[in-house]
């Protein structure tokens, strides 16, 4: 089961969410909250596996509680669920290690889905905020950082949405070493965390460079 807490100051939000999703077989709704500082407590206390986490809340907001978590619960992921499309509000959130950002336009399947993934390692965005990051990237990051032929294929692999044990088991290699590259690409790009590591992939086209090697070298044998 994925322990889920959510945290929204509007009351028909969060009873709406807490009805629609736990009445998933995989998830259980452990506790809601109504502000940022709420959610820190609460999850201090309950340990969800994911919080569903509001930005615009009164007192400590979202993003402040997001941080805090980080910090304090980093085992914890926090999925954005909010109204704010401000590019500031999405980089802070992906900097203070937010794991996924989804606007409450979502529909239901995508904000189920986008749990499930979230709480299995992945990091979730969609695809009209990955573009707002994708042109944050463009103006801040050189595409001239040094990785080696193997960083490059992890990082190909993360800008598709594999999980570490699905990129071992693709390139044939341990997830111990699959972390490790991972670490070090991160470092070299000087990213964050891996929202931002699939958003590099994408913007600089590596995804589809790897897949064009791919064929040509299948070809050749």
């Amino acid at each position: 089961m994925i322990r889920v807490l959510i945290a929204d100051d509007h009351a028909v939000v969060r009873r709406g969410l807490v009805s629609i999703l736990g009445a998933e077989p995989d998830i259980n709704i452990v506790g809601e909250a109504r502000d940022g500082l709420e959610a820190i407590n609460q999850a201090v206390e309950l340990e969800p596996d994911v919080i569903l986490m509001d930005i615009l809340m009164p007192g400590c907001d979202g993003l402040e509680a997001t941080a805090a978590l980080a910090h304090h619960l980093p085992q914890t992921r926090v999925l954005i669920l909010t109204v704010s499309d401000r590019e500031e509000d999405l980089f802070q959130a992906v900097r203070f290690g937010a794991r996924g950002y989804l606007l409450k336009s979502a529909s239901i399947d995508e904000i189920v889905a986008a749990i499930r993934r979230v709480a299995e390692g992945e990091a979730i965005l969609s695809p009209y905020i990955a573009g707002k990051l994708l042109d944050q990237f463009r103006r801040e990051q050189s595409p001239n950082a040094s990785l080696s032929a193997r960083e490059t294929e992890v990082l190909a692999l993360v800008g598709e949405g594999l999980t570490n044990h699905e990129i071992a088991d693709r390139l044939i290699i341990a997830e111990s070493t699959v972390k490790t590259y991972l670490q070090r690409l991160l470092d070299k790009l000087h990213l964050e965390n891996r929202a931002q590591a699939i958003a590099y992939a994408v913007s600089h086209g590596l995804i589809e460079k790897i897949r064009y090697n791919l064929v040509g070298k299948q070809a050749k044998d």
